[in-house]
């Protein structure tokens, strides 16, 4: 027997997974299930098994991308929801994880990679936001709203859900005219025009993307805001000046783990006495780890996902108080199920824009970072902080409050 089929022997109980090896030979693992969709796969070399024994995330990833390992039935969801369906994070069986060994190798090493000091941090995020726009057209809502949308219903649509996802951030940053706010992370700027538009404030958006700085900038123009909606190419640790509010967005998890006192430290100083901030990122479930190599080599190098308890050492003893948390279990998993089925169905262009190979690397990602969420240990946070005390209501009646007004406009 060979030695991955050993592996899946073990990974695999509910579902059926039919494996055909090189050299023709098929076996078959697990049992029916009617809730989990039948995967065919096979292999067309017997180096990609041993490569997947190897280091099962990397050597996965890169034998679907090179079309060593072909998916006879179903696709790359289907598989991978298929392996981490039996292993959810909740019942997780750690032994079918890396080697002992392999998981210290990686940690010693994304510790390393999240030293994440500015000439790094701005090149890490060229290497994934500076991608082409038509790539994000693709799979995106139409505002670019890239991070997780707030479904009150999973029926919504996408373009719905992110406008929710925007309504809900705005509703907890408790904000009143003529405020002035820094989004820290500024993407194409959809947040910040839409909290000028729904509250008249003037807001300010750093990025370290040259791409998304010049898309925003032009948003802004042709919205006739730009003397009230600025973009700037500047990395957080060098904007000066106080802010009411902050908001940051899918931004922190490229922070750094050794930077994030740097970082609560630094928006602590930026806020007004009475200044308020909205921390949205994904998060774990569960305690430190480390970024996967698949996702560390092709997708986000330096980024890392925290796990609740770094992010709270990240603040404490800096006389910042945080005033509420939300931890979002599902919503991220639906996200990505729209861009997932809009990336697929647009193939074609896609692979016009890159290869083929590329479109498999990036349907692996978006279909990874479904299971990450629908089966793994990764949720998203809302961090809610303020300098004083006295500076939020002390009932979360106003967060529902503002949400329903910003809603009906």
């Amino acid at each position: 027997m060979a030695l991955i089929d050993h592996f899946f022997t073990r990974a695999v109980k509910r579902g059926e997974l039919t494996v055909i090896h090189a050299d023709g030979t098929a076996r078959s693992f697990g049992t029916p299930d009617p809730e989990i969709a039948p995967v065919t796969i096979r292999f067309t070399n017997p180096a990609a098994t041993r490569r997947i024994v190897t280091d099962p995330a990397l050597g996965a990833a890169e034998t679907f991308m090179d079309g060593s390992l072909v998916i006879e039935r179903g696709d790359i969801l289907a598989l991978l929801h298929l392996i981490t369906v039996n292993n959810r994070w909740e019942q997780g069986d750690q032994a079918l994880n890396a080697s002992t060994l392999k998981r210290g190798f990686d940690a010693v090493r994304f510790r390393l990679d999240r030293i994440n000091m500015a000439r790094r941090s701005k090149r890490n995020v060229a290497h994934h936001y500076d991608l082409s726009g038509k790539l994000y057209d693709l799979f995106l809502d139409a505002d670019r709203q890239y991070s997780m949308a707030y479904f009150t219903d999973p029926a919504n649509s996408l373009e719905q859900a992110q406008l929710d996802k925007k309504a809900h951030i705005a509703a907890k940053l408790a904000l009143g005219p003529g405020m002035k706010v820094l989004d820290i992370g500024s993407g194409w700027g959809g947040m910040a025009l839409y909290l000028h538009e729904k509250t008249g404030a003037e807001v300010l958006g750093v990025t370290l993307s040259e791409e998304q700085l010049k898309v925003a900038r032009e948003r802004a123009e042709k919205a006739g805001v730009a003397d009230k909606v600025k973009f700037e190419l500047i990395d957080y640790r060098h904007v000066t000046g106080r802010f009411d509010r902050i908001v940051s967005v899918g931004m922190f998890e490229h922070v750094g783990t050794a930077h994030y006192r740097t970082f609560f430290r630094k928006c602590r100083e930026l806020l007004t006495e009475d200044g308020v901030m909205l921390l949205h990122t994904i998060g774990r479930a569960g305690g430190p780890g480390v970024t996967d190599a698949f996702t560390a080599k092709y997708i986000f190098p330096g980024g890392y996902i925290p796990a609740l308890s770094e992010i709270l050492r990240g603040h404490e003893g800096l006389r910042f108080f945080l005033t509420d948390v939300e931890v979002l279990r599902l919503h991220y998993g639906w996200t990505l199920q729209h861009w997932y089925d809009r990336a697929v169905a647009a193939k074609d262009q896609i692979v016009a824009l890159y290869d083929e190979r590329f479109f498999r690397m990036w349907t692996y990602y978006l279909a990874g970072s479904l299971v990450s969420f629908r089966n793994g240990g990764l949720v998203n946070y809302q961090l809610q902080y303020a300098r004083s005390r006295d500076a939020l209501p002390v009932t979360r009646d106003y967060m529902a409050e503002a949400e329903e007004r910003l809603g009906d406009r």
